[in-house]
């Protein structure tokens, strides 16, 4: 290995585990403590994301955490693709929605990664972020199913960037869905035999 793909492996490395970094950080369990609701993974799902947050009742800690899922996937990404270039980014923001599913501070136990990877999105490719929410509103609004929105709009968005987006973003997005869609293994049951929880019910 010459030395400029060393230097390419170290910043691509760097990226990534920066990445991770940002996006491990529980912003759900962090904003729920610190208003004196107790351990989030002891509601609802256990989860600790936005949809679980929104059943404490608390909609303003609901929207800090969507926000917070969000930027931590947005941010790192941004910052790597000015510093580093797209590559870097790509690499930066699967570190994000990794740390986020896989914190290590949890004992690799997190979220399920729908708002942050909306949020990877959001500084890879905007038009794909914006499509995300499309589908997974339209979902929602006619379901009131939160993970079945999520799963259908990750299965939409890597067709889209197929057509629209170069080789690496597209496969970056096949892989984060494929994490995603892994994550959801027992929503889909749930779905599948009925039992799912509906957005908006405790």
């Amino acid at each position: 290995m010459n030395e400029l793909s060393l230097s390419l492996v170290l910043i691509y490395a760097a990226a990534f585990f920066g990445g991770y970094l940002c996006g491990s950080i529980p912003f759900g369990l962090l904003l729920t403590r610190a208003a004196g609701l107790g351990d989030l993974r002891k509601i609802g799902s256990g989860n600790i994301g936005t949809t679980n947050v929104l059943r404490t009742g608390n909609k303003w800690l609901t929207a800090a955490t969507l926000v917070g899922d969000v930027l931590k996937g947005t941010v790192p990404v941004l910052l790597a693709m000015h510093l580093l270039g797209p590559i870097a980014g790509i690499a930066a923001g699967i570190g994000a929605f990794l740390g986020h599913i896989a914190p290590v501070w949890l004992g690799f136990r997190g979220g399920k990664g729908v708002a942050t990877y909306i949020g990877v999105l959001l500084g890879l490719y905007w038009p794909a972020a914006l499509l995300f929410c499309a589908v997974w509103l339209l979902i929602a609004f006619t379901t009131r199913y939160s993970s079945l929105s999520a799963l259908i709009a990750a299965l939409v968005v890597p067709a889209l960037l197929a057509y629209m987006a170069s080789p690496p973003l597209t496969i970056a997005a096949v892989l984060l869905s494929i994490l995603l869609i892994l994550r959801h293994q027992e929503n889909i049951g749930r779905l599948i035999r009925g039992e799912e929880t509906r957005i908006g019910q405790r």
